[in-house]
């Protein structure tokens, strides 16, 4: 099997199973935890450092929100049996970056990370995002391409894989869409919550060595949870959300 054949078969069977990612740097995050300090050796400034990575991880969410909000039917979804794509998106922020989708998970991921202050740990949870996610993108390119030709040649030849290059900014061919991004995107915004509050509860339980419930972030964990359940709610049990060609 030719190397190229070789990795756009494990991109195929990564892509199936790309939402198991985090698991991967479970052992990674828990020996990190295990040897947690406050930043500077104060916990006003760690709180202010954890504050900054949420902002980096939601900056990650607002990039699957743009993504998903201008998205037609049947494209950016969350599908792992196989690859699905009813027409080729170019224009919004597919017009800048190839993989837009993948590019905000790698903010919210980064934004995870950071709250343990190591540089080591974020260039290896790096390294290992780029080789898990290389593979996909190459898999999904090989889908693309012989589904759309020419057009994706022309496409991909002008937009960058994984870093945007904004001066190719053209406007989405659709209008933004709210209802499909609360009905979509739900999840990952819940899922940020929790993770920082568990990171929080976590750390300066280690650093502390008793119990610590930051009320703050305990409260941030019960709106965010108000949020995510209303929302899953409003899916499972009505068509509020559900946008025709959507």
């Amino acid at each position: 099997m030719s190397l190229r054949n070789e990795f756009e078969k494990s991109g195929s069977w990564l892509f199936r199973y790309r939402s198991f990612l985090p698991l991967l740097c479970l052992p990674l995050f828990a020996a990190a935890l295990a040897a947690n300090h406050y930043l500077w050796s104060s916990h006003v400034v760690n709180e202010w450092w954890q504050a900054g990575c949420l902002v980096v991880s939601l900056a990650g969410l607002g990039v699957r929100v743009i993504t998903i909000g201008h998205a037609p039917a049947h494209t950016s979804g969350r599908n792992t049996k196989e690859q699905i794509a009813m027409s080729l998106s170019t224009t919004g922020i597919y017009s800048v970056v190839r993989h837009p989708l993948y590019l905000g998970n790698y903010l919210i991921m980064l934004g995870f990370t950071l709250v343990f202050h190591l540089w080591w740990l974020v260039l290896l949870v790096s390294c290992i995002y780029a080789l898990y996610y290389e593979r996909i993108m190459m898999a999904e390119e090989v889908f693309l391409r012989e589904k759309f030709g020419q057009r994706f040649e022309d496409w991909a030849a002008a937009t960058p894989a994984f870093i945007p290059r904004l001066t190719g900014w053209k406007r989405a061919a659709l209008p933004f869409c709210w209802r499909t991004v609360l009905q979509r995107e739900y999840n990952a915004f819940f899922l940020i919550i929790a993770v920082f509050f568990l990171l929080d509860l976590v750390g300066d339980s280690v650093v502390e060595g008793q119990l610590m419930l930051d009320w703050g972030w305990f409260a941030v964990f019960l709106g965010g949870f108000v949020i995510f359940a209303t929302l899953r709610f409003l899916k499972k049990r009505t068509k509020i959300l559900q946008v025709q060609g959507r």
